[in-house]
């Protein structure tokens, strides 16, 4: 097939929407993310809350035909990879169902993991009680974690980089030992046939620069990286006036930012020549469903804005040598930023990543 561009479009994708006995136990019978979607209500005026999937469609992925029509959804609309989230805690997994399931089916999409190296906490309460610790071994659980993702990097749909499996890494900056971590997964790989493991970081709210010698690459994950480390004092200054006055009027203690301005700075953004960088991309950002009044929120969405900065972001790809996107996100509902279709505005964000091709 004809390309317009030759930007590969990575979808970050949360394998959540499913139940487990941790979940239960920490948050009640049957909770997944939709249980928070559901509940969530307006908070001013014109506020889009709750996200509703289009024909309320509610879907569980420890299904497989749920997961079937996930990707051959994406796979229709141009979608070309999932970037699954991945959730080990020193050998103990959680929410890996779905991609096991996913890994088993005779069709799917490409994919890579990212592993999502951050301790579980009752954020969402405003507690700062740990339910599930991430602490890390040595090479004994770097053994275990490599074993355990052989399988996937032997997929023949897990995207590879120079014959080196893909694997985004969250927080770098948390993991002890971390350069000694990668460099025994590439020997693992290679003894297993492949050139070594392609290992990406991401600059985000915990991570502003790369932090380790031994990684490939580094990722802008949006809109959290542009939100904590890339606005100016003055912007700063002025969006917290602007916060505090809109908080006063409306009565919430959210964290307030604009569409136009956070996109205007990811394009601005200038990136350094030596370091391999992939850049980012966001849909939307709502996560009161999560976090109720003390939430943050990005006000301004619209589809056309989306299509418009999400263009020029692919330009700039180009331009920087970053043959992936990453959109943030695939189904981030509890979040508010995913391209799956919804209520409002249907299959938009879809028809938007397919006229980019």
């Amino acid at each position: 097939m004809d390309r317009r561009n030759k930007t590969e479009i990575v979808a970050f994708h949360l394998p959540q929407f499913h139940c487990i006995p941790e979940n239960d136990e920490w948050w009640g019978k049957g909770f997944t993310e939709w249980n928070n979607t559901r509940k969530a209500v307006p908070l001013f005026d014109g506020h889009y809350q709750p996200r509703t999937p289009l024909h309320e469609k509610y879907y569980d992925l420890s299904n497989p035909e749920d997961i079937i029509w996930e990707m051959k959804l994406a796979k229709e609309y141009g979608i070309d990879a999932f970037c699954y989230y991945h959730y080990w805690f020193d050998g103990k997994l959680l929410l890996q169902k779905p991609l096991e399931i996913m890994r088993a089916l005779d069709e799917r999409i490409d994919y890579f993991f990212c592993w999502a190296n951050e301790p579980w906490i009752r954020s969402w309460e405003g507690s700062k009680k740990v339910l599930m610790p991430q602490n890390y071994g040595g090479e004994q659980e770097w053994k275990a974690h490599f074993d355990y993702l052989l399988p996937f990097f032997q997929d023949e749909h897990y995207k590879k980089i120079d014959g080196c499996p893909i694997l985004v890494l969250y927080r770098c900056n948390n993991i002890p030992r971390c350069n000694e971590m990668i460099s025994y997964m590439e020997q693992c790989c290679k003894k297993n046939g492949f050139n070594g493991i392609y290992v990406i970081e991401e600059r985000n709210n915990f991570q502003t620069e790369r932090a380790c010698t031994c990684s490939k690459a580094i990722l802008d994950f949006e809109p959290m990286y542009t939100l904590t480390h890339g606005r100016s004092k003055l912007v700063r200054l002025v969006n917290k006036i602007k916060t505090a006055l809109f908080n006063y009027r409306t009565g919430n203690e959210l964290l307030v930012f604009d569409y136009d301005q956070v996109w205007n700075i990811i394009l601005r953004r200038k990136y350094q020549d030596g370091v391999k960088h992939y850049l980012g991309a966001f849909v939307d950002w709502d996560n009161t469903a999560r976090k109720g009044r003390k939430g943050t929120v990005i006000r301004g969405y619209s589809p056309e804005k989306f299509e418009k900065y999400l263009g020029e972001q692919i330009k700039r790809c180009e331009a920087y040598n970053s043959e992936k996107l990453f959109i943030n996100a695939w189904n981030e509902w509890g979040e508010g930023t995913y391209l799956e279709p919804d209520e409002r505005y249907g299959f938009a964000n879809l028809e938007i990543i397919r006229r980019q091709k």
